[in-house]
């Protein structure tokens, strides 16, 4: 039912609607562009999908796995992904507004230029994504795993992620990413290493 709707909404440019998918299996060979509005995605698998340029308003996806799919140039707004696995996907140049990320892993995934504006993201696995060039309004970030994560150009000023993992984290030379950014005094100990200091 899940591809069916899903290639119908896509040919006819007709957005989906108040629907709710659980456990299904959709492997597209073509990319799709739809709009998602009030649907609810349980459980299910997604399989080198291509939602380049599709738009979420409302939408849930629980404990489904989307890893290695590409979510280029979306636009999500009130919605909520939790405990997923999106390891290896493609959400560059996205744009997510009062969007709620919480638990699931995300690793390898690429954020790069994307906007997150309202948006809380908790329990989440980040661990070596990229993260470059990205602009954060009125974030919170809560016991995320930023371990080795690429913050390039990405402006981390008044952000707290005091009781998050930012060890290895990556950022330019002149390190003014970091400028603001809210610490703990012992993530200090993980910061230092960009002033060449060794701590004996």
């Amino acid at each position: 039912m899940l591809e069916d709707d899903v290639i119908k909404a896509a040919a006819g440019e007709e957005p989906l609607i108040q629907k709710k998918y659980e456990g299904e299996i959709l492997c597209l060979e073509m990319p799709v562009k739809v709009e998602f509005n009030h649907v609810c995605f349980k459980k299910c698998r997604f399989v080198s999908c291509d939602f380049s340029g599709s738009m979420f308003y409302n939408v849930k996806f629980l404990n489904c796995d989307f890893s290695n799919c590409r979510f280029q140039s979306c636009y999500l707004k009130e919605t909520e992904i939790w405990g997923c696995k999106g390891d290896g996907g493609d959400f560059s140049q996205s744009t997510f507004r009062t969007t709620m990320v919480e638990e699931g892993c995300y690793h390898y995934a690429n954020y790069e230029g994307t906007l997150w504006d309202g948006c809380r993201l908790k329990g989440v696995d980040f661990s070596e994504a990229f993260f470059a060039e990205v602009k954060f309004k009125k974030i919170r970030f809560e016991k995320v795993n930023l371990s080795r994560v690429d913050f390039f150009k990405t402006q981390l000023e008044g952000i707290d992620l005091s009781d998050s993992n930012i060890e290895g984290i990556m950022v330019s030379d002149t390190f003014r990413e970091l400028r603001g950014m809210k610490i703990g005094p012992m993530q200090a100990m993980d910061l230092v290493r960009f002033l060449g200091v060794k701590i004996i």
